[in-house]
């Protein structure tokens, strides 16, 4: 019974893997083809980007002054308090700050672009529009997909900017001067971390949007479904965010060395 039971579960899992690869792999076979539907993703880049940017901005502040704050700490016994700067800006740039952006987009993006597909399916509003002739792909997937590709390093650098000023905020109070502060910025950091630090937001807005998309767009049941299927979108783009955040990690430490 029970090895009934994890088959039926393997099963699903890939058969769902399998879906989800095939919508991206669809999608990015279309995306760059006429029509491109320059108001529907005009209309996704604010929903999905500006939107977004306040809460962006809110976490980056809060946790470069957290960051700077447990830094001064540690430092201040061995009189390198003029370090500070360089440690928040590494570890924000190159981690916490694509990760935790990408979370909050995820939390509050990835739940509304899977309602919102998963309400227009329930109400066979997609099933009228591929009875119409419209291409579901590139009407409703390729928008969002390329809206978020944009917007998400966007958003990334600016909570990563107002990192380094809640930094700032948290180090003045220890006497460090902006000079000091910003000198140690370079002696932490090399242009590839600005690299990594803007590949991972782009690869972590793919992961957010192609599964809203697919979570969306193969929703059941109703209004409940929608809840669930909004639930279930939050967690697995969450999840595949802290995942590929090790890979991605990983790989670019290969290569820096």
């Amino acid at each position: 019974m029970n090895i009934t039971v994890i088959d039926k579960l393997m099963l699903r899992f890939f058969a769902e893997l399998q879906g989800w690869f095939a919508l991206a792999a669809t999608t990015f076979a279309r995306m760059f083809r006429r029509p491109y539907y320059y108001r529907e993703f005009a209309v996704q880049f604010d929903k999905l980007g500006f939107s977004s940017l306040f809460i962006c901005m809110l976490t980056g502040l809060f946790t470069g002054m957290v960051m700077a704050l447990q830094a001064l700490v540690q430092l201040k016994p061995f009189a390198a308090t003029s370090y500070v700067g360089g440690m928040v800006a590494v570890t924000m740039i190159k981690e916490l700050g694509p990760v935790l952006a990408s979370l909050m987009v995820a939390g509050r993006v990835g739940s509304a672009i899977t309602a919102e597909l998963g309400t227009m399916v329930v109400t066979e509003q997609v099933d009228a529009m591929r009875v119409e002739g419209t291409d579901i792909v590139k009407r409703l997937v390729a928008p969002r997909l390329k809206a978020m590709l944009l917007a998400l390093p966007l958003l990334t650098a600016v909570a990563d900017a107002v990192s380094l000023l809640g930094g700032y905020i948290m180090a003045s109070g220890y006497g460090i001067n902006p000079t000091m502060y910003l000198k140690g910025i370079p002696q932490f950091m090399v242009f590839q971390d600005l690299i990594e630090g803007l590949v991972k937001p782009t690869f972590f807005g793919f992961l957010i949007a192609m599964t809203g998309c697919y979570v969306g767009l193969n929703t059941r049941g109703g209004a409940e479904g929608v809840g669930n299927s909004a639930k279930q979108a939050v967690v697995v783009s969450s999840v595949l965010i802290l995942m590929f955040d090790f890979f991605l990690t990983k790989i670019f430490v290969v290569f820096r060395g």
